[in-house]
């Protein structure tokens, strides 16, 4: 098996292993790290049919982190994919309207983001003990609502490692910032900053370039790593569900080995989707990549005229998960369609960070004609919430809604008939407002609990167990900051002033 390793995708800087690609998060130029080939498959996807999640995991994942032993990977895949998730089959899928949904939120905080970051923990203390690190690692993330809750939950307690989290103060909804504002952990911090995801995440990415705060950092016993989805140890996790999905496809009957699928993903930050991208590119027989966009539509705008332009009105919706304008993994996918050229991308970047626009080549635009670019309104959101459940009793959540509203219209736009997974990305739990209020206005005057009960009772779905632990949880962090003063509480937390 050759061995894979990660190098930038803004210059020529000498290529890395996967554990240490893992350990650091963002390159040192700024850039991102990217796999210096993308693996076939090395198993037939009958032998997969066969398999159950952990297998599977380890058959993807193996192919990625070369440098990690089979003892080690299938350690971390073990501690992950284990009684934290509410389903035997950890992303079971159900079949409405035609379409398999994904169900990629049977974790701990009932998100997609669950899936990887579940094992980003054991992945990373795993390679600071391959790399010698004796530093205690600093995870720094900024969260539109889900990855926040999810990195806290995997991180919290786990030996040599703290983690902050940044999540903007009005823009996730009120399950959202009750589950990151009650979690325990003495190694936790979690910050409102006044302003937008995109606002807390330039933040971040500040932080991570701040070399007199790296210096003061490694002085202290820290350094920083990151569980966003820029992190390479986030983004290979998340190709095994998509492999998961057409093996049970084919395990059940429903497709032929080698027949192609479709994919509709609900995405803001691009690292979902790419991950499919990614998966087609391993050999997994995808046809389409449906990406849904909701009024935040900078994707759909791109992928309409080759035209990535941030410099718009930025909206909160009922899928705040997807409230993103600066899509960071889509570099990802520019470096690539740019022939993996990096001082290309690393124009096409800077004008992003200067003009806050950037126009790829004609060239370049030919190597999307896999992808499909939809998005969806709050009005065709919540119609699609309301016509799933008057017509089969499921209920979908916001950011669900948004992919299956964009599937409706790609159907209707171009009479593809290929069988169809949607990735449901979170629980209607967590989303239970704008979920109830889609399916009918009477619900407004109830509580937020008294919903979750409701919608338990009408979806006929017990109250899932994240939840549960959070209705009468006392809030634990009540920071909230400026943009500017982000620097100053990871200074606080870690006593480094």
């Amino acid at each position: 098996m050759k061995e894979v390793l990660y190098k930038s995708t803004r210059s020529n800087l000498e290529p890395v292993s996967a554990s240490v690609a893992i350990l650091k998060g963002l390159t040192e130029d700024g850039g991102l790290f990217v796999p210096d080939h993308i693996p076939a498959l090395d198993k037939s996807l009958g032998e997969l049919a066969a398999m159950d999640y952990r297998e599977v995991a380890y058959e993807v994942m193996k192919l990625y982190l070369t440098d990690f032993t089979e003892e080690e990977l299938k350690g971390c895949i073990a501690k992950a994919y284990d009684g934290k998730f509410d389903s035997e089959a950890i992303v079971p899928m159900a079949e409405a309207e035609g379409a398999y949904f994904l169900e990629l939120f049977h974790g701990a905080t009932i998100a997609f983001k669950d899936m990887a970051l579940s094992i980003l923990p054991h992945l990373l203390t795993t390679s600071a003990r391959k790399n010698q690190i004796r530093n205690e690692i600093v995870i720094l993330t900024a969260t539109s609502g889900d990855t926040g809750k999810a990195a806290l939950a995997g991180f919290a307690e786990v030996e040599g490692t703290r983690i902050v989290v940044f999540y903007p103060k009005d823009g996730v909804s009120p399950i959202q910032e009750k589950q990151m504002v009650t979690q325990k952990g003495d190694n936790t911090f979690v910050v409102g900053i006044r302003g937008n995801f995109d606002d807390a995440q330039t933040g971040v990415k500040k932080i991570f370039s701040d070399r007199e705060l790296a210096a003061r950092m490694d002085a202290g016993g820290f350094q920083l790593s990151s569980a966003n989805s820029i992190n390479i140890g986030r983004l290979v996790p998340q190709i095994v569900y998509y492999v998961y999905a057409y093996t049970r496809l084919l395990a059940e009957g429903k497709i032929q080995e080698g027949q192609r699928i479709n994919v509709v993903v609900p995405t803001g930050n691009f690292g979902n989707i790419l991950a499919a991208y990614y998966a087609r590119n391993m050999g997994l027989p995808i046809g389409r990549l449906i990406c849904a966009s909701n009024d935040n539509k900078v994707l759909y705008d791109f992928f309409r005229t080759g035209v990535y332009d941030r410099n718009r009105e930025f909206v909160l919706t009922s899928s705040p998960s997807m409230d993103i304008l600066i899509s960071s993994n889509l570099e990802r996918l520019i470096y690539r369609i740019a022939g993996d050229d990096p001082e290309q991308n690393a124009r096409l970047m800077a004008a992003l960070g200067g003009q806050g626009r950037y126009e790829i080549t004609g060239q370049m635009r030919e190597l999307l004609q896999d992808f499909y670019g939809g998005y969806a309104t709050e009005e065709e959101t919540a119609a699609a919430i309301r016509r799933i459940y008057e017509a089969c009793g499921y209920v979908i959540d916001t950011h669900t809604a948004v992919a299956a509203s964009v599937y409706g219209k790609y159907m209707e736009e171009t009479g593809d008939r290929t069988p169809t997974v949607i990735a449901s990305t979170a629980s209607p739990f967590k989303f239970t407002r704008s979920v109830m209020n889609a399916i009918d206005h009477k619900y407004d005057s109830m509580t937020d609990f008294e919903l979750v009960d409701e919608l338990s009772r009408i979806a006929n779905v017990t109250v899932p167990a994240a939840i549960e632990e959070i209705r009468n949880a006392p809030v634990l962090h009540d920071n909230i900051c400026e943009v500017d003063e982000m620097p100053d509480l990871v200074k606080k937390f870690l006593n480094l002033q």
